[in-house]
């Protein structure tokens, strides 16, 4: 696939979701008259991919203000009207990377505060976006979209009807209609960007004919659309309604409604002799006369109307429900957590006076330097908020106050005596949440946002500032890096990674951050990469012996060990150690058992490897060991239990 470009995503046919065209108040009613949208030549890399039945969607430039829904119906073409958004005038149009289109389900525009939310990775600056959807972002936007707040007053639809005109002469050997009309407004400034006609648009669609060197659509013949009685267009009009309707209810209760399904569910316009006379008939096959119309439309309102009704209710009373549960999952936590303390008070009670465990608890929580914390993760039955620390020396786990939400998957990193947990999520959710815990308060603190929802990221501290590495978003891998000053509170973009890394591990090792291993979406990798602030960009570092994701990286007496994760085929047991001043990877003891999605931390000069997944799979309750010149040993730490995609670390000293 393409990379991405400033004006375009390069989506595959199969991550394609909709698009976004373009028109101005000057050229919008042509756009929905003839039933044509377009873009400058150099979309049609994209617009090729669109196939009938995909949404999509108008953006008026006039006042930044989206319309919808419609749907393709015919592929993305060139020149379907060569002489589009002209006036009628000599010159080709510049917008020849065209589809035919209908509407799909008459909604009310969002002004762009409301669209902007959901398509945010698509803008490029503060005005211009990227016209390609993926299929998550083209769901929220058809969810936002309400056809039942809508009158026909409301709708974008053209001010008058027009009758179809055949762009050629009609020829009795061809079936087919002419849709055409304008969707990207000539009277824009030209500038660069998906969102501008340029000056190189007519070389590019010139270049383009002789590449593909197939004859434009205008060189086909159509005919004109026969004209239907008045009672026959109301049947048509009323059957789309109550299509429409049908597809809002399916978007209300969270189905993604594809182009193939309207196909099944839409009347079939080349058919239209066909249409009319199925049309013509009710219950039992009967033939309907025109005074039954007025009774049987009202029967058809009035029931799609309550069944509107009827599902708009059962999904706010699905959404009531998945809250509450949450809440109860939450109670359920802080209640293991209590009978836990009061287990091991109780336990300290047989053999310690009551003033011995008071003094006892107070060194632990003045010791929390000597734990290793553990935020969130997933035991084999759910998903956890929970923040707890344990104590190789005792095995004692102790509870401290839960995260806002449960997380696993996420990123985490020491500053200034405090934790910092970034994104993360579970198996169906990705979170852009960011949150600070203070040891000393036992209080969690809201931070800005991340600017994309992703898990499986990997971060490092650096001076004073977060450097937040790779990872995914809900639709692909990512090598886009982010740095974080929590003194200024804002994001900003950084250097990115010479290759995608998805579950990758990263750590900081004498003022640079170390990235290693991954997935890029094809497959798991053996490079890494190194990024010192003082230079202009990622240099490539020797790459390790084996491919490996979902792995943890520590640091210890200047090494770096890449430890355990997946290679594509199993969980690996294996560890590699990179010599920071050598530039060497040699192979290292390995672990027990292979584990994948563990978690490591460092203290007192040992690697503790805790929980992870193993080959099954099955989660893993164990805890390994590992100190220089000692080799590795299984520890019997058994309080933290069954634990993976966990987050460990320690707090130690700044």
């Amino acid at each position: 696939m393409a990379a991405n470009s400033k004006w375009a995503r390069f989506l595959e046919k199969s991550q394609l979701g909709g698009v976004i065209f373009g028109c101005t108040n000057n050229t919008m009613e042509e756009c929905l008259t003839s039933q044509l949208f377009g873009l400058p030549a150099k979309h049609f890399k994209y617009v090729q991919n669109i196939e009938p039945g995909l949404p999509l969607f108008l953006f008026n430039y006039s006042d930044r203000k989206l319309h919808g829904i419609y749907e393709a119906v015919s592929s993305g073409q060139l020149n379907i009207n060569q002489y589009a958004w002209t006036a009628g005038g000599p010159d080709k149009t510049k917008f020849p990377a065209q589809v035919q289109v209908r509407v799909r389900t008459k909604c009310e525009a969002l002004p762009e505060h409301q669209f902007k939310p959901i398509i945010a990775n698509n803008y490029y600056n503060q005005v211009h976006f990227r016209f390609e959807l993926d299929h998550a972002q083209t769901t929220k936007l058809l969810s936002k979209m309400s056809p039942s707040a809508v009158s026909p007053s409301q709708a974008p639809t053209p001010k008058k009807a027009q009758k179809w005109t055949p762009v050629v002469k009609s020829s009795p050997s061809k079936n087919k209609r002419e849709e055409s009309g304008a969707c990207e407004p000539s009277s824009l400034p030209k500038e660069d960007g998906a969102n501008y006609a340029t000056s190189d648009d007519s070389q590019t669609l010139n270049e383009m004919n002789n590449q593909l060197k197939e004859p434009s659509p205008c060189d086909q013949n159509y005919e004109t659309i026969q004209n239907y009685d008045e009672k026959d267009l109301l049947y048509i009009k009323l059957k789309e309604l109550a299509l429409s309707g049908e597809l809002s209810d399916a978007i209300m209760m969270g189905d993604v409604v594809e182009g193939a399904c309207m196909e099944n569910a839409d009347l079939e316009h080349e058919k239209h002799d066909d249409a009319v006379a199925n049309l013509g008939k009710w219950k039992g096959g009967s033939t309907l006369s025109s005074l039954d119309y007025p009774v049987i439309i009202s029967q058809l309102w009035g029931e799609i109307e309550e069944l509107k009704s009827f599902k708009q209710q059962q999904a706010l009373e699905i959404k009531s429900w998945k809250k509450k549960l949450v809440e109860a999952q939450q109670k359920i936590d802080q209640l293991e957590n209590r009978c836990m303390i009061l287990e091991s008070v109780s336990n300290s009670s047989s053999t310690i006076s009551s003033n011995e465990a008071l003094v006892g608890h107070n060194a632990i929580k003045s010791s929390l330097n000597e734990s290793i914390f553990i935020l969130g993760g997933y035991d084999g039955v759910s998903w956890s908020a929970a923040l707890n620390s344990v104590s190789p020396t005792c095995d004692v786990l102790k509870f401290h106050k839960p995260m806002s939400a449960v997380r696993g998957n996420a990123s985490v990193a020491r500053l200034h005596g405090e934790l910092y947990v970034f994104g993360g999520g579970t198996d169906s959710l990705w979170y852009d949440t960011v949150e600070s815990y203070n040891v000393v308060d036992d209080q969690w603190t809201a931070r800005p946002s991340l600017t994309t929802k992703k898990k499986c990221l990997a971060v490092a501290a650096l001076g004073d500032k977060f450097y937040l590495v790779g990872g995914g978003s809900e639709v692909e891998c990512l090598s886009e890096v982010e740095m974080f000053d929590p003194s200024v509170g804002i994001w900003v973009s950084a250097r990115p990674m010479l290759e995608k890394r998805f579950a990758v591990a990263a750590v900081e090792c004498h003022g640079a951050v170390y990235a290693v291993g991954g997935f890029d979406g094809n497959d798991y990798l053996k490079s890494a990469e190194r990024f010192d602030p003082r230079e202009p960009s990622w240099t490539r570092i020797s790459s390790m012996n084996m491919k490996r994701g979902g792995h943890s990286l520590v640091v210890l007496n200047e090494k770096l060990y890449a430890i355990g994760g997946h290679d594509g085929e199993t969980m690996v047991p294996s560890v590699e150690i990179y010599d920071v001043r050598m530039g060497t990877w040699t192979a290292g003891e390995s672990l027990n058992q292979g584990r994948a999605y563990l978690a490591a931390a460092v203290l007192k000069n040992s690697i503790y490897v805790i929980g992870g997944l193993k080959a099954g799979p099955s989660i893993i309750d164990s805890i390994e060991c590992y100190k220089e010149g000692q080799g590795r040993r299984e520890t019997n730490l058994k309080s933290v239990g069954n634990i993976c995609y966990t987050s460990a670390v320690v707090l130690g000293d700044d």
